[in-house]
């Protein structure tokens, strides 16, 4: 019978290099010659790889080809598949079942010629014991059962016989797996339907592997009453050779596109003000990972999301490399989680000055390429414990597989198709049923996390997603995004000037352009109408409190705020000349007061360090804040009539005072104004999970000419551990007298070996090559001499590549190749 390797070395170059193609794994690490390949090709772990990636319709027809071999040889043929899948109550087209057993041939998992096919050994080995979910025949099983399906008549009156529950039991089996549990009254004789089964020989009691040998545990279904009570379905079950039909609804793409852009400015936004809740109160990091139940519940509750939104936002931000991990000041333990904070990183302002587009793309890319299951969070892991956000327990190396199955599928559809949940569950189920199974849930997972992520709009792909999607999946990086940028987060330059990746270009074509300016009103709100650019932003983070977020903000100008505004540097002229430039109403009268109100007030008191000192010119002032019961705990005292002082820290004493309403400012010791705008803490830079491995489990793409050169170098491979065959006798007997043992060559016989290495190299000839090695054991090689020469001998062997040097007096024999 002809073995699979010499199959593998009768297929022509482009043959193997399709075949690498299919299954990349067989080449990684490139095997040594084409009998190793051969092995590869049929260990377990490969042929799972194969199987996995094969429909719901090809996985049957390999069960029929299964089913089908012939018990000598264990051989089928094209024609008994197809006569085994015509026998369904659907005949499926015999179109589709070549088509099948041609992409099982193409995958190596048939191998052999139309009329006499082979199932690599694997496939057993991987797949159910029970093809196309029918048990095994009745011979195997029991002769009395045997007997019983050898009599047709007999078989069916026993069938008719068969009391309705009996008969229940025998439609469940029939459907697959054929084996089911023994009741412990059947086993003890008790009357039961499985008991009449079992009289009746229409099932048979087996022993499970995992149980004591000789004490049944359940019963199975012989192949032959399977195929019988199959006779509305066939002996295949139920067959889909297409895919099911999507029927759900139909967007129009620009109203999907429309809605998916605003939950993608939305996440950004939301985003954003979880990174900023954190940097005004970071989080402590637990001793065993992630953050707390009560951090999250903080977190969701100050930007007003609920929890697993927020925790899918800051698992994005944290593999998008803008959050990250600081240890606190004095710590000494390097155990993960200890005495550390969770703070935005140090990539985190380069992040938020870029384009709103850009801003989305980043994390749309890392939450595609991140390996965390976000629906976990929330959840108990195997020791009852909750399982935080940014835990270890919710990492999962498959996820970034199960998100590119999902959006595979809604690409596959037309543009606008909004499938429903199931529909998606089904239609993956069918095309890869061996990598969905209880997978349900996280594929449900990845839709929810899509639609708040904006990559789909009213259930459909939306355009910007579509071209996201295909540039992930075909490996290319952004523009700008070489290696002087290594952790990804600085905004690519095609981006600033209106470029970027085409994503980027067809998301910024739907949101509304960033505005440079706002509208101030007579209640002193301001109202940004889209969008403010990054300088706008910051300036109203700095002189005015957020009231709403969203398509349009509002923001309203306070004492507080211009009191920071004025703490920061500013002057009264210059937040008049801000909201003059900016506003697109005119400013209203009430803000130019309340601007110069507060700034006249501003600076009127001095404060400094003594533990605090407090000054001002205004005597009167003075006296009013050391009569102010308000300030009482500040234990104030007169030293002169401009100066108070206070045992407390000049913080303290800043803070109290502006509570009370009064607007100090601190001084250095020369008297000199001390700015107060707030200090930034970050955590380091991190890098961005999307500029690594979109799929830690995939193996990689390879190129035609790459797939060539390894088919080269496997053949080449092949052709030299061919040629290492057992050296001539003449060169195996050099050396040993009497051919007992290890000698030193006669000169005779060392003179002959020389002038055949001198003629082979004039010639370049290959030549066996007899030889005693330091160790005094005879030895030989097939090589190809280079040169002679100051006693030694350089030549080449072809086999591995490399150049070996004998020396001229352990050299036996010289004998060249036929």
């Amino acid at each position: 019978m002809t073995t699979l390797a010499d199959h593998l070395r009768a297929l022509p170059d482009e043959a193997l290099a399709a075949l690498f193609r299919l299954r990349p794994d067989l080449v990684v690490p490139v095997p040594t010659d084409l009998s190793a390949l051969a092995v590869r090709a049929q260990s377990r772990v490969s042929v799972a790889r194969a199987l996995d990636g094969l429909d719901e319709f090809t996985l049957r027809i390999l069960d029929a080809a299964r089913l089908t071999r012939d018990a000598d040889h264990g051989e089928t043929s094209t024609e008994q598949i197809l006569t085994l899948a015509a026998g369904t109550g659907r005949r499926p087209d015999r179109a589709a079942v070549r088509s099948a057993v041609d992409r099982l041939r193409a995958l190596f998992l048939l191998y052999g010629p139309e009329e006499s096919l082979l199932v690599v050994p694997g496939v057993d080995e991987v797949c159910s014991p029970y093809p196309a979910g029918l048990g095994r025949p009745a011979a195997e099983l029991d002769p009395e059962t045997a007997a019983l399906v050898a009599d047709p008549a007999r078989l069916r009156r026993t069938l008719l016989a068969a009391p309705p529950p009996a008969r229940a039991i025998l439609d469940r089996l029939a459907a697959g797996p054929p084996v089911g549990t023994l009741p412990a009254a059947a086993a003890s004789g008790a009357a039961s339907p499985v008991s009449w089964l079992v009289e009746n020989r229409l099932l048979v009691p087996v022993t499970e592997p995992s149980t004591l040998a000789g004490k049944p545990t359940a019963v199975e279904l012989p192949r032959e009453i399977g195929l019988l009570l199959r006779r509305d379905t066939g002996p295949l079950g139920p067959l889909r050779p297409a895919p099911p039909a999507v029927a759900g609804a139909a967007r129009e793409p620009k109203a999907a596109d429309s809605a998916g852009a605003g939950q993608a400015m939305e996440a950004v936004r939301h985003t954003e003000a979880l990174l900023d809740q954190l940097a005004a109160e970071p989080a402590p990091v637990l001793r065993s990972g992630g953050l707390g139940v009560r951090d999250l519940r903080r977190l969701a509750r100050a930007t007003g999301l609920d929890e697993p939104t927020a925790a899918l936002l800051l698992e994005v931000a944290y593999a998008a490399g803008l959050l990250g991990e600081l240890d606190l000041p004095g710590a000494v333990t390097a155990r993960n989680g200890a005495d550390q904070q969770m703070l935005p990183s140090a990539g985190y302002e380069g992040w938020r000055d870029a384009s709103l587009a850009h801003r989305w793309e980043h994390l749309a890319r890392a939450w595609l390429s991140m390996t965390r299951q976000v629906g976990l969070v929330g959840q108990r892991d195997d020791r009852d414990r909750p399982i935080t956000v940014l835990s270890a327990e919710a990492e999962r190396a498959g996820v970034p597989a199960v998100r590119r199955a999902v959006l595979d599928v809604l690409g596959d559809l037309e543009p606008g198709a909004a499938p429903s949940v199931d529909e998606v569950v089904d239609l993956l189920a069918w095309r890869s049923p061996r990598r969905s199974l209880g997978r349900e849930a996280g594929q449900r997972e990845v839709l929810a996390e899509a639609a708040l992520l904006g990559v789909t709009g009213l259930g459909a792909l939306t355009t910007y997603g579509r071209l996201l999607l295909a540039q992930w999946t075909a490996g290319e990086t952004r523009p700008g995004e070489p290696g002087d940028d290594p952790l990804g987060v600085r905004p690519d330059a095609g981006g600033a000037a209106g470029g970027g990746s085409a994503a980027v270009r067809a998301l910024d074509a739907l949101l509304p352009a960033p505005v440079d300016h706002f509208l101030v009103q007579a209640d002193l709100t301001v109202v940004v109408p889209g969008p403010p650019e990054p300088t706008v932003a910051a300036e109203l983070a700095t002189v005015a409190e957020q009231e709403s977020a969203g398509g349009a903000s509002v923001h309203r100008v306070t004492g507080a705020s211009v009191r920071r505004a004025l703490d920061a540097g500013y002057a009264a002229d210059d937040l008049h000349a801000l909201f003059k430039r900016r506003s697109r109403t005119p400013v209203p009268q009430g803000l130019t007061y309340l601007i110069d109100d507060v700034a006249r007030k501003h600076g009127g008191l001095r404060v400094g360090s003594a533990g605090a000192y407090l000054r001002s010119d205004d005597e009167a002032l003075l006296t009013e804040v050391l009569a102010d019961r308000r300030l009482a705990p500040m234990s104030l005292r007169r030293l002169a009539p401009t100066v108070l002082t206070t045992p407390h820290l000049v913080g303290r004493l800043l803070a109290a005072l502006r509570e009370a309403g009064y607007a100090p400012v601190s001084e250095d010791a020369s008297g000199a104004t001390v700015l107060t705008r707030p200090k930034v803490r970050r955590a380091p830079a991190r890098g961005s999970v999307a500029s690594r491995v979109a799929d830690p489990l995939a193996t990689p793409r390879l190129t035609t000419p790459r797939l060539l050169g390894i088919v080269e170098q496997i053949r080449r491979g092949d052709a030299a551990a061919r040629a290492a065959r057992r050296a001539p006798s003449t060169v195996r007997g050099a050396g040993r007298p009497g051919g007992t043992g290890p000698g030193m060559p006669t000169a005779h016989a060392h003179t002959q070996a020389l002038a055949v290495l001198q003629q082979a190299v004039r010639d370049k000839a290959l030549v066996w090559v007899g030889y005693v090695d330091a160790h005094g054991a005879t030895a030989s090689r097939l090589v190809r001499p280079v040169s002679i020469g100051a006693g030694y001998l350089r030549a080449e062997d072809e086999r591995t590549e490399m150049l070996h040097t004998f020396a001229l007096h352990r050299i036996t024999a010289a004998v060249l190749d036929e």
